[in-house]
């Protein structure tokens, strides 16, 4: 967890040095990525809010996902995760955004779609990036994995953003 702690502190301070405010839309990692980041002291200042939208409703209420973009390319998808970034974009004062979305096990895997399947979306103003990688181990393994990637991959985005 030490590892994730200091992932967050690296976030926060790229996200200081650009003047960004971030939030987070989280499925699977359940608040995950909001707790690694408001662990960090003075996160207020970089930290905006952090949506948990587990429920398909949750997402449809919370982020506009639209239920017809669920039904047509399922919950676990990149198209669900980059409508959850800009929907946290949308509905909250952040400049940039994170996603998560996957199947976290045990169960829940679905053809095409195996247990360990996380797709992610990272959004700023009018750019929107997603992508889907397929993790192993168990449910707090991949969970663990989803929430490093997912600061990783925002520290990537707001290196070419």
């Amino acid at each position: 967890m030490s590892d994730i702690i200091d992932l967050a502190a690296r976030v926060g301070r790229v996200l200081q040095a650009k003047g960004l405010l971030l939030a987070t839309a989280e499925s699977c990692t359940g608040g995950g990525v909001a707790q690694a980041i408001t662990e960090i002291a003075g996160s207020s200042e970089w930290f905006d809010c952090g949506f948990i939208a587990y429920s398909n409703a949750s997402k449809t209420e919370l982020l506009d996902v639209p239920a017809a973009l669920i039904a047509q390319f399922g919950t676990v998808s990149e198209e669900v995760a980059g409508a959850m970034a800009e929907g946290a974009l949308a509905n909250s004062n952040a400049h940039v955004t994170l996603s998560t979305t996957g199947i976290a096990g045990p169960g829940g895997a679905v053809p095409g779609k195996p247990v360990g399947t996380v797709c992610f979306g990272w959004a700023l103003e009018h750019h929107t990036f997603t992508e889907r990688l397929v993790f192993t181990g168990d449910r707090q393994a991949v969970r663990q994995q989803t929430i490093v990637h997912s600061l990783e991959g925002l520290m990537r985005f707001l290196e070419h953003a």
